[in-house]
């Protein structure tokens, strides 16, 4: 018996997040349909009542990423006593079935966000200013470093130096996201403009993503609430037409650029926002609709059709594998539930939701 939900047809942005301390994971990535299969986990000793929803919409998902024909591992230890998600043996059990370093526990159910803020030492959520624009010196640099690149590489060194620049132009990403949060200048103007500059060469629009990032922390796996990432009820999929079925199938190896998807569908129609966020985002949209029409044709006048794509498109999909990849490992994972709105707990969700992943310094 399978899990109601099928993997996704499309996963969407959601830039990589702070998570707070000590719940940390490492990187899963599972891709193709995907379904939790109870004798999967029988096979592996697991006794695990929750695994499975029924069909009422209402219920929560407690897995959405578990393939079906999983790599062959070794089978570990039976678990004796029942196994459940509070049990320190079966988490540890999961962890290292999925390649994380550890599962943390359940949060409690009276826990909330501002108790694990209180927490969190203060200086943590102190503005380091030298911090934030040595930030943007590195990722300039690194950028200007990676078109010099693409301007003296062989054809056949191209893949490398578009890898680098794109990892570099994600810097300028990171950057808009912190002034976003609010924490990259005291000056709140200053941020305004810092994100709005930091987002132009992604062609990105940032009062939009803002707004639509901002939801996203506040609704994260929610059903139908979060902006970044929305299951496919498996009663959805069993209904779609062939070609959706086909999509969906397919779909693995686009996976890394399914973020180009949703940067089209969420931010330039002004239908999705509230009345008293419309002015801002017409003001985003401004700048980026100028940047395309002043910027790309002076590329292309310097350096014909095939300069745009070399120095802009090519490094633009680097950006959009990097921005697909945080989305995918950053709140998705067999263990992690998605809850419909009378169920979902803020703290669990932020706490619990999140996969932490270690990139290298």
């Amino acid at each position: 018996m399978a899990c109601k939900f099928a993997d996704s047809s499309f996963i969407f942005k959601a830039p990589k997040q702070r998570s707070v301390g000590g719940h940390g994971f490492s990187e899963h990535n599972s891709q193709g349909i995907l379904y939790l299969k109870r004798a999967s986990l029988i096979q592996r000793g697991i006794k695990r009542q929750h695994c499975l929803t029924n069909t009422r919409r209402s219920n929560t998902v407690r897995a959405v990423a578990v393939p079906i024909a999983p790599p062959p591992a070794p089978a570990p230890t039976p678990v004796t006593s029942p196994a459940s998600s509070e049990s320190a043996v079966y988490r540890k059990i999961l962890s290292e079935s999925y390649g994380f370093k550890q599962i943390g526990e359940r949060l409690p159910e009276d826990v909330t966000l501002k108790d694990i803020i209180n927490t969190i030492p203060k200086k943590v959520f102190d503005i380091d200013d030298v911090k934030a624009w040595k930030s943007v010196l590195v990722s300039v640099t690194s950028y200007a470093l990676g078109l010099l690149m693409i301007s003296k590489a062989p054809w056949y060194l191209l893949p490398l130096a578009w890898a680098w620049t794109g990892t570099a132009i994600t810097g300028f990403f990171v950057i808009g996201h912190d002034c976003a949060h609010k924490s990259f200048s005291k000056n709140k103007l200053v941020e305004d403009i810092v994100g709005t500059l930091a987002f132009l060469p992604l062609i990105y629009p940032y009062e939009p993503w803002r707004f639509k990032h901002d939801r996203h922390h506040a609704k994260t796996n929610m059903l139908t609430e979060d902006t970044a990432w929305h299951p496919v009820w498996r009663e959805e999929f069993d209904s779609a037409p062939a070609l959706r079925k086909a999509i969906i199938y397919g779909y693995g190896p686009f996976r890394p650029l399914m973020s180009i998807a949703h940067w089209l569908m969420w931010h330039f129609d002004l239908k999705k926002f509230r009345p008293n966020e419309v002015r801002r985002v017409k003001i985003s949209l401004a700048c980026v609709f100028a940047f395309m029409g002043i910027g790309w044709p002076l590329i292309i006048y310097k350096t014909g059709i095939m300069g745009w794509i070399k120095y802009w498109f090519m490094p633009w999909l680097g950006y959009h594998f990097w921005m697909s990849t945080f989305t995918m490992v950053h709140h998705t994972a067999p263990h992690i539930p998605f809850k419909s709105s009378d169920e979902w707990n803020a703290a669990q969700a932020q706490l619990n939701g999140t996969v932490h992943c270690d990139y290298p310094q």
